[in-house]
C-alpha cells in the first residue's frame, strides 16, 4: 500500500500538465476538449472501455 500512495503522490502532478491552448483562445469551450489530440485520446479510449463494459454486461445477461 505505502508503494501505491507513493506511486500515486508521484503521478498526481502529470495530470495536471497543460499543453498550448489552455486559456489562449477558446481554451475552456467543450469544442476545445474534443478536438484537441491531447483530449481527443482520452475521449476515445474512455469511449472504448465504456462500450467494452456494455457489451461484456450485456453478454453476460444473456447467457
Amino acid at each position: 500500500m505505502k508503494k501505491f500512495t507513493a506511486a500515486l503522490a508521484i503521478l498526481v502532478p502529470v495530470l495536471a500538465w497543460a499543453h498550448p491552448g489552455h486559456g489562449e483562445t477558446d481554451g475552456y469551450t467543450i469544442i476545445h476538449y474534443f478536438t484537441e489530440p491531447q483530449h481527443a485520446i482520452i475521449t476515445l479510449g474512455v469511449l472504448a472501455a465504456v462500450s467494452i463494459y456494455i457489451v461484456r454486461e450485456r453478454r453476460k445477461k444473456r447467457s
